[in-house]
């Protein structure tokens, strides 16, 4: 594929129209044939980056998020069952959001009472108009697939989206998505959360995402560590019990799966939380107890796992301050799957319990690389790895397939070459 320039691509998606259920989400001009069908719709650029987030329970909720460059009047998310003409308003809250010198209004709907396993239909009203209908089903708590995809931060984020669109592409029946963290590079620069946006429209809308923060979501312009304000305003994420740790780490569940979202930026955000770390700790052993689902998956952005790096005799191989932390809790939880990143590399662990080699502990996958940031050559192979991806690694991946009895990790090369598959069965 020919590269282009970030400034390129950027100018490309502004000048843009986007269809996004059905309805126009245009920033930049408007081609003539379309205007009617924007007249009719929500106004020129009033609403963009339509989008849903997991709800904790996704079988009876979901979020709906979107922006705008203006305030709307009375916003609100739009509900109906099939063709049923009688809709269900859910009022949507508005935040002006100043960030890299622009402001956007956010807006925030929580759709509840969803009836489990419905095919809904959904659209942004305010005022006296109304957008296009776009598809929404609730969970039905049975067997799923999810696409996974890894650090997708990038300098052009085109491969970014040809990645994330071929694998929806390939996988029409997912039923949600995650991104690993480092979404962006940048996490102050609102042109790259806008170039991610774009990767994923026409997705992130008709499916929810279940996200993770990254350690470059919480870098400024000036990378240094600052709050990760963009990224914990971009996704109203379930709620933790936590006013201070808001979004920062959080569970849900999806079919027959509670997955557990890690906070693993201790170390950025250790001056400004201090005790962050023991409120998570236990926030997960209180989590992980009340759960009734029969897996429970672990999402983490940091690697539990430290590698030796060519050139650096100094750095041994062994356990990351993270796993060293978090790996006696998933013991001790009977954790199923644990999936990292932030290493830029496809690795397949196998099975790990009191850190060493145990097919009575969890699987550890750790996810690789779904932008164009790579650390070709960097990496010696550590002793727990049982797959590496071919090298010199491309962009990937992964899907996860959930059913009572299985869980199933596949990963994927952009072509969708499929380079691993583990399995984990229940005993």
């Amino acid at each position: 594929m020919q590269k282009i320039s970030r400034r390129q691509f950027l100018s490309l998606c502004a000048g843009a129209v986007v269809l996004g259920g059905g309805w126009v989400l245009a920033r930049g001009r408007i081609l003539p044939e379309l205007r009617d069908r924007t007249a009719a719709a929500l106004g020129r650029g009033r609403v963009t980056y339509l989008r849903q987030i997991v709800a904790q329970d996704n079988a009876a909720a979901r979020t709906i998020m979107w922006q705008s460059p203006a305030s709307l009047v009375a916003p609100a998310v739009e509900l109906t069952r099939g063709e049923v003409a009688e809709t269900q308003r859910f009022p949507a809250e508005e935040e002006a959001f100043t960030e890299d010198g622009v402001t956007v209004y956010l807006y925030t709907a929580q759709v509840t009472g969803l009836e489990r396993g419905a095919r809904y239909r959904y659209r942004v009203a305010a005022g006296e108009e109304r957008g296009g209908w776009t598809p929404l089903q609730a969970d039905d708590g049975g067997a799923f697939r999810a696409l996974i995809f890894p650090d997708s931060q990038s300098s052009d984020y085109a491969g970014w989206r040809e990645l994330a669109q071929m694998a929806r592409q390939r996988n029409p029946d997912a039923r949600f998505f995650i991104n690993m963290g480092d979404l962006v590079d940048n996490g102050e620069d609102h042109t790259q959360w806008n170039a991610w946006l774009d990767g994923v429209e026409g997705i992130i809308d008709t499916i929810p995402i279940a996200p993770l923060m990254g350690n470059h979501e919480t870098y400024d312009k000036q990378w240094q560590v600052r709050e990760p304000v963009a990224y914990l305003r971009e996704f109203a994420l379930p709620g933790n019990g936590s006013k201070e740790y808001d979004r920062r780490y959080y569970s849900f569940d999806y079919g027959p799966v509670h997955f557990l979202v890690l906070d693993t930026q201790q170390g950025e955000e250790q001056e400004r939380h201090p005790h962050i770390t023991e409120a998570q700790e236990a926030w997960f052993r209180s989590d992980v107890q009340r759960t009734r689902q029969p897996w429970k998956v672990v999402l983490m952005h940091k690697d539990p796992l430290q590698y030796r790096i060519h050139g650096r005799p100094e750095r041994g191989e062994g356990f990351s301050e993270e796993g060293k932390l978090w790996m006696p809790l998933f013991d001790a939880a009977g954790i199923d799957l644990v999936l990292s990143a932030h290493l830029h590399t496809y690795r397949n662990r196998g099975h790990i319990k009191g850190f060493e080699r145990s097919a009575e502990g969890p699987l550890y996958i750790l996810t690789g690389v779904a932008g164009d940031v790579r650390y070709p050559g960097l990496w010696v192979d550590h002793a727990l790895d049982e797959v590496v991806a071919p090298q010199p690694e491309t962009d990937n991946y992964l899907t996860l397939d959930a059913d009572e009895d299985m869980l199933i990790v596949r990963c994927f090369l952009p072509d969708g070459t499929q380079i691993d598959e583990a399995a984990v069965k229940k005993t």
